[in-house]
């Protein structure tokens, strides 16, 4: 069942739902303990990446792609939890000195990186070529 906003999960009390730049997402159950760094070392763990001080949560607005809220890593999942006007996303927010290295430290987050930068860039030629 979808809702007004094209969600195909409906929403979930307590429930968290982020997406992933591989288009998947990833649905969290949260109590009123629960923080942004505890929902980021799950993710960690579910995607096997080692290196994820260049990761966390923002809030995107569903509407304007180019709005993104960072998230901090010790606020209250249940303050912070998305409107229907924002969804939670998992980014690299934080860019790599040299890529290069978080290549070789870990190939899984640079991967995850790769697809974020291409998504973007393949945006960015489409928006700038409309006539």
């Amino acid at each position: 069942m979808l809702n007004k906003h094209g969600n195909s999960l409906l929403f979930l009390p307590n429930v968290l739902k982020v997406y992933l730049e591989n288009g998947q997402t990833k649905a969290f159950k949260f109590d009123s303990t629960t923080t942004v760094k505890d929902i980021v070392l799950t993710l960690k763990d579910k995607l096997s990446i080692r290196v994820i001080e260049y990761f966390a949560l923002v809030l995107e607005q569903q509407y304007s792609i180019t709005k993104l809220l960072l998230l901090n890593e010790d606020e209250l999942i249940q303050r912070v939890r998305h409107s229907h006007d924002y969804r939670c996303l998992f980014r690299v927010c934080f860019i790599p000195k040299d890529p290069m290295d978080l290549l070789q430290d870990d190939p899984l987050a640079f991967e995850y990186f790769f697809l974020q930068v291409r998504k973007r860039s393949a945006w960015l030629l489409c928006t700038c070529t409309r006539d």
